[in-house]
């Protein structure tokens, strides 16, 4: 589990293709000294395992799926990345409950800046659409964001980002068609799983919208 806090920028080493997927050294200046072996670290919002730690790198596994269903397929040597370590009980929840579980890549459609702070609009499957409403906590490339406004006939939702978070993460890099890791809040997909089935009896269609959802005071 994550806040969606980015506690580092760290750098792609060194990629190594073997029969599992892809090995990833990911060099890290600051974080590295609190990475152990069997750590859960999340690299651009997904959650990967430490498998190797050296004094300025740490290696992950990255399986054949998560290649598929994740930018990291796509990674290039000498490329950024948002670095975030699991949550601790102990820690403030300064973001939102993330668990690093990628659910779908979106493309980013449209930049604007206003004075330093960015909108960022992206474009994303008609079937993660349901679990994004205005306002509610979303999370891109690892990062904990707010949603500002959506448009459900265009599947587009857009994020407004401080100064602080442009330029301390690798949003800092992202063009019009960069293509970006989502994880969608979890909260949601629950509350649908329980409208959706009652008891052991499936019903033929979800309950759930976001007009539901006001009416209920969310």
């Amino acid at each position: 589990m994550f806040t969606g806090l980015v506690k580092e920028i760290g750098t792609v080493k060194s990629i190594n293709g073997n029969q599992e997927g892809k090995e990833l050294v990911i060099y890290s200046k600051s974080l590295i000294k609190d990475i152990e072996i069997d750590d859960s670290v999340a690299i651009n919002g997904a959650c990967q395992t430490a498998v190797r730690v050296a004094d300025d790198h740490f290696v992950v596994q990255t399986i054949h799926t998560s290649l598929e269903k994740t930018t990291l397929g796509n990674l290039k040597v000498g490329e950024e990345v948002n670095l975030e370590l699991a949550l601790q009980l102990s820690d403030r929840l300064g973001g939102h409950l993330v668990q690093g579980h990628v659910n779908a890549m979106a493309s980013i459609v449209d930049i604007q800046n206003k004075g330093k702070n960015y909108l960022l609009k992206s474009k994303i499957d008609r079937d993660q659409m349901k679990y994004i409403v205005k306002e509610g906590s979303i999370t891109i490339e690892g990062i904990s964001l707010t949603v500002a406004d959506l448009d459900r006939e265009q599947n587009t939702f857009t994020v407004s980002i401080i100064p602080h978070t442009w330029m301390n993460t690798i949003l800092r890099n992202r063009r019009v068609g960069s293509i970006i890791n989502i994880e969608v809040d979890i909260l949601g997909k629950y509350v649908e799983n329980l409208l959706f089935y009652k008891g052991s009896h499936k019903t033929s269609e979800s309950q759930m919208s976001e007009e539901w959802l006001r009416s209920k005071g969310f």
